[in-house]
């Protein structure tokens, strides 16, 4: 019987991998479906020499030094601090909603009574939900103005719910934040690896003992001591109690003869358009080109055959349809599900790396 086997061949499933080939000295079997490793972090040098996120924008953060000094023996990080812009009345704007954003989209004489009314009510510094910030009635005219200028229709294209229909872990993301820092992560660490993401894979994978088979679907776990499951739980299960839903999303890449398209790498447009943002990665690693690349990000709900899982969607149905699942894992002996998919949930890259090297501990 063969030793290990891991299904996905993103960072889960990689990290997974190094542990059991590095730490126990056990051979291990990585497939992935795709004809790439790295998943949905899966990046590439195009033409002009950009570095192409082809499945969206990556970008590491995390305030753990485990899952950073772990990372870090696989690759070198830039010191890239990601900062968000959108597009509010016309006008280019920070995101998440701070203090500088006050002042950007009002007068500045309004704009100053609202700054003493919002440090009357909470701590300078602090990160407020938006639907607790709704909750203050003598802030409820700026409460309003952001909610339905920067977080109501960006939310409801980018879920296809109302703000209110989606679980607050979500709605928490994009925080008011009541501070003049733009950067939309606080975290300890921060960057984009320096020979990208795809290459922080492979370097985790070069291991004798590693095995690597792409364009390989998943299809038994007969033959193996122990299996790894980063794809979809329901999928492993045959959809025996319905199908997971998740939120897909597809991009429009266009290229232009010029040095760079926008100001950020990435722009949000809340209210106008059908896409969501457009993402330029010629920022990530400033690379020298006299071309750049953009993608026009669009949301769609995920279709079996059609699109790619991306984003669980967080309410209390979905929960109680994968906890069905989680049941059923747990009568399984020899099986792990982990990752996004695996564990139906919104997972970072630092959240994957961290369940991964928490479930070797668990195992050892």
């Amino acid at each position: 019987m063969k030793k290990n086997l891991v299904a996905g061949a993103g960072f889960s499933g990689a990290v997974i991998a190094r542990l059991l080939a590095e730490n126990l000295n056990e051979t291990v079997l990585v497939i992935d479906k795709k004809s790439h490793i790295a998943g949905n972090c899966y990046d590439f040098r195009d033409k002009n020499g950009i570095m192409i996120h082809k499945y969206g924008s990556h970008i590491f953060h995390t305030n753990s030094d485990k899952v950073w000094n772990f990372l870090k023996r696989f690759t070198d990080f830039n010191t890239y601090m990601h900062e968000v812009a959108g597009i509010i009345d016309g006008i280019e704007a920070n995101i998440p909603f701070n203090f500088n954003t006050l002042y950007q989209v009002f007068p500045e004489s309004l704009a100053r009574k609202f700054e003493e009314k919002l440090l009357k009510t909470f701590e300078y510094n602090t990160k407020v939900p938006i639907l607790e910030f709704q909750k203050h009635e003598e802030l409820k005219f700026l409460a309003d103005y952001i909610y339905e200028k920067i977080f109501l229709n960006y939310t409801t294209k980018q879920w296809g719910l109302s703000p209110k229909e989606v679980e607050g872990a979500v709605t928490a993301r994009v925080p008011v934040y009541l501070s003049k820092d733009n950067r939309y992560f606080q975290d300890k660490y921060q960057g984009i690896p320096l020979e990208g993401y795809t290459k922080v894979i492979e370097n985790m994978l070069n291991h004798p003992n590693i095995e690597v088979r792409l364009n390989t679907p998943f299809e038994s776990s007969e033959g193996f001591e122990r299996i790894f499951y980063t794809g979809s739980i329901d999928e492993f299960f045959s959809y025996k109690y319905g199908i997971l839903p998740y939120r897909s999303v597809y991009f429009k890449f266009e290229e232009y003869a010029m040095d760079y398209y926008q100001s950020h790498a990435c722009i949000n447009y809340p209210n106008n358009y059908d896409f969501t943002r457009i993402h330029e990665y010629k920022h990530y690693l400033k690379d020298q080109s006299s071309k750049t690349v953009i993608a026009k990000e669009y949301s769609e709900q995920f279709e079996i055959g059609k699109n790619e899982r991306y984003y669980p969607i967080a309410c209390k149905e979905n929960t109680e349809l994968y906890n069905k699942y989680l049941k059923e894992a747990e009568k399984l002996d020899n099986v792990y599900f982990l990752g996004r998919l695996g564990d139906y949930k919104y997972y970072n890259i630092d959240n994957a790396v961290e369940r991964a090297l928490n479930l070797f501990g668990e195992i050892v």
